[in-house]
């Protein structure tokens, strides 16, 4: 699963659960998987992204250094931030592991790099 997948996922589905995002990140094993540098295709995903949501998994996942704690318009022309990004976004892949609900506790589990989220009938 890549970290861009992770930051639209969420378990807010989950009955109760309001907060449902973002999950948590409980890596298994994380593998970086290089991945051609599109600059267009990072600066046109920059605006979708939960900026905080990113950085956190980023951290859970080992790879916190080089995300600045904002980032804003005037820094979209910055070829170095923007291989930062598309690093975090593309290249880090968790392939085992477990995405957790920040307000229930829910497990889903993350096998060859592809989140269950399938839930049970009566968390509908």
């Amino acid at each position: 699963m890549k970290l861009l997948t992770h930051n639209f996922l969420t378990s807010n589905i989950i009955k109760g659960v309001k907060n449902g995002y973002p999950l948590s990140i409980l890596p298994g094993k994380v593998e970086m998987k290089e991945v051609d540098f599109n600059p267009e295709f990072i600066t046109r995903m920059l605006p979708k992204i939960e900026w905080s949501a990113l950085q956190k998994a980023a951290k859970e996942c080992g790879f916190e250094e080089g995300l600045p704690d904002t980032v804003g318009e005037e820094q979209l022309g910055d070829t170095d931030l923007l291989k930062r990004v598309h690093k975090a976004l593309l290249e880090i892949e968790v392939v085992e592991g477990k995405l957790v609900c920040p307000e229930s506790g829910r497990e889903f589990p993350i096998n060859n790099g592809i989140p269950n989220m399938l839930l049970n009938e009566d968390e509908v």
